[in-house]
This record gives structure tokens, C-alpha cells and sequence, in this order.
């Protein structure tokens, strides 16, 4: 199976083969920046030569004191510190892209579910003021659970008026993983690989096609290696033992889905592709509103219009019998909880 764009390895070639007119003047605003996501995150983010002009760092507490530390960085990007609820709406104004890490860490023993509570709430607030303050910016949800905060927070856009497929639930970090295990179980160099994961962000949902490497593994070996791709997130947060979860990484693949989206801004035409969780029109491959897979991206928004995703016959099966029972569940969580967050303002 060959997609058209690699994933997130291949962002220096994308931008080769897209025709682009001077970049924009991009701003980026992220919402959680003093977390640990948040604080790599915008040093990646200032660091980058994709054409990110701003940089607004909004958190609850210490956001001023991030700011402050990456505005030394000698890059052209500007940065700004908002903290607090009354900052917010000027963290926002003028955004191209809303990147949200908000939210509480998993901490061993705990899932994805676990944290559904508090963070539904940090992020149905942000979505909401992102919805209001700058309704076309791109919305990239790090938040977990994902599978449910991209539900939420299109719902929420939906609700008001301004939905137009520009909410995204960021899972690069599978991506990301799938190349560097792959990688290491077959002596292949990751910058060769471009595993599509599709599905959703947690547990079984998440299902690396390893069907589509040009590289022959026992059935048994698939399995494994499906399973620590599922796993991965546990893995560091059993490894860290309480110190935190997988914030580096994640951090890595959040920059690199975000100066990919930089780039199909900056493109004129052109767009670029990527793996992400997003809502699905109402005819699609899979048959569910929301769903991962290869994504077309240009500056009018997310293109899920995939009906070309080839699946053995056990991608096939985990799809129907793990992947999609699990999804509807989460899916359903998201909404409800939407639709009492917008009842009680």
C-alpha cells in the first residue's frame, strides 16, 4: 500500500514539492504551554524555520515565566505569555492554529478514561473560546483522551455555527512510534518508513498498518509489535514511575504535525498529508463519524475523504471487533459531556 506524502518524516520533501508563495505571517497559540507538552512544544515551535511569526503561550500558571525563557532563542518568531482566563482571548486573537495540551498527566494505574473528567472541562473551555475568538484557526487536540476531546470540541464548534473541518485530534506519536519500533525490528532506518496508523488514540483503538512496509513479518511478530505500538504510552509511564507520561515525544510530534500544517497554509496551491483523528463525512470507508487515518491538509482545512486505505484480513478484523466498538463508546462520551458543558453557560 503507498500513500502520495509521507507522514511526518517527510516534511522537508513535502515542502520541496509544494509550490508556495512568501509565508504567511503565521500565529500560533498554545493553550497548556506551561505543562510538560506545553513547555517542549514551544520550544520546538520557536525554534522552527516553517514560517511561525508568533507564538502565543497562554497557561493558568507560569505561562509568562515560559514565555520569557524561549523569547531568548534567536529566531525570528515573537512570543508572547498570557495567563489566566481574562488572557485567554488575546492568547487567541489573530490565531492560524490552536495547539491544546491543557490537561492533567496519566500517572501509573490510570488510563486515558480516568482523566476524562477534568480534562473534558479544560477543553471544552478552550474549544469554546477558540470557537468564538478565532472560529477558522485550526484546532489540534493533544488532550487525552483524544478519541473523546475531538468529538467534544467539534460539537462544540458545530453547536455555534463555526464548524468547517478544522478540528483535529493530533496522533502523530503513533505514527512516530510505529516508524521507530518497525525500524528497530527490522534494521530499517525510520527516516525510510511512514507507517499510516489509523483508528483512534488509545489502547486497542490505535492500529499501525503494518501490512504496508515493504518488509516480511511472521504473523506472531506482527502481533507483538501491534500490541506495544497500543501499549507505548503505558510503557513510559511505567518507566518514568510517576514522574510524569510521555511528554517529550509527544511534544516532538505535536511541533511536527504543527509546522506541517504551517506549510499547507504557507502553500499556494498545494496541501500536504498526515495522519490525524478527525470527524468523517457521512459516507466513508469505515462508517463512523469519527475516525484516524491519512488526512489531505490545505489551508481551507482537514480533507477526510479516504476511501482508498487497504487492510489485510487482520487489520480488517481488530477494525471491526477492537477498534470500532471501543471508538463508538468514546465518541458518545465526548458529545454527551458537550452537550451539558454548552446547557449550563
Amino acid at each position: 500500500m503507498a500513500f502520495a506524502a509521507k507522514t511526518v518524516r517527510g516534511v522537508p520533501r513535502l515542502a520541496r514539492q509544494l509550490s508556495t508563495s512568501a509565508p504567511r505571517n503565521t500565529k500560533v497559540a498554545v493553550l497548556g504551554a506551561a505543562g510538560g507538552i506545553g513547555q517542549p512544544l514551544s520550544l520546538l515551535l520557536k525554534t522552527s524555520s516553517v514560517g511561525i511569526k508568533n507564538l502565543a503561550l497562554y497557561d493558568v500558571a507560569h505561562a509568562p515565566g515560559v514565555a520569557a525563557d524561549v523569547s531568548h532563542i534567536d529566531s525570528v518568531c515573537k512570543v508572547t505569555g498570557h495567563l489566566g482566563p481574562d488572557q485567554l482571548n488575546g492568547a487567541l486573537e489573530g490565531a492560524n492554529i490552536v495547539v491544546i495540551p491543557a490537561g492533567v498527566p496519566r500517572k501509573p494505574g490510570m488510563s486515558r478514561d480516568d482523566l476524562f473528567n477534568t480534562n473534558a472541562s479544560i477543553v471544552a473551555t478552550l474549544a469554546s473560546a477558540a470557537a468564538t475568538v478565532c472560529p477558522s484557526a485550526f484546532l489540534c487536540i493533544i488532550t487525552n483522551p483524544v478519541n473523546s476531546m475531538v468529538p467534544l470540541a467539534t460539537d462544540i464548534y458545530q453547536r455555534k455555527n463555526v464548524y468547517n473541518n478544522q478540528v483535529v485530534g493530533v496522533t502523530t506519536l503513533d505514527v512516530v512510534r510505529s516508524n521507530t519500533f518497525i525500524a528497530e525490528a527490522t534494521g530499517q532506518s525510520p527516516y525510510e518508513l511512514d507507517i499510516p496508523v489509523i483508528g483512534g488514540h488509545s489502547g486497542v483503538t490505535i492500529l499501525p498498518l503494518l501490512s504496508s512496509i515493504q518488509h516480511s513479518l511472521s504473523p506472531e511478530k506482527v502481533k507483538e509489535l501491534t500490541v506495544r505500538i497500543q501499549n507505548a504510552g503505558t510503557e513510559v509511564v511505567e518507566a518514568k514511575a510517576g514522574a510524569g507520561s510521555a511528554t517529550l515525544s509527544m511534544a516532538y510530534a505535536g511541533a511536527s504535525f504543527t509546522k506541517l500544517i504551517t506549510r499547507a497554509i504557507d502553500s499556494s496551491p498545494g496541501s500536504v498529508t498526515a495522519c490525524g483523528y478527525a470527524p468523517m463525512p457521512d459516507q466513508n470507508q469505515f462508517s463512523m463519524p469519527y475516525f484516524a487515518l491519512p488526512l489531505t491538509i490545505t489551508r481551507s482545512g482537514f480533507n477526510s475523504q479516504r476511501t482508498d486505505v487497504a487492510l489485510n484480513a487482520f487489520e480488517s478484523e481488530l477494525v471491526e471487533t477492537e477498534v470500532k466498538p471501543q471508538l463508538i463508546k468514546d465518541i458518545e462520551k465526548g458529545i454527551q459531556f458537550s452537550k451539558s458543558f454548552l446547557e449550563k453557560k
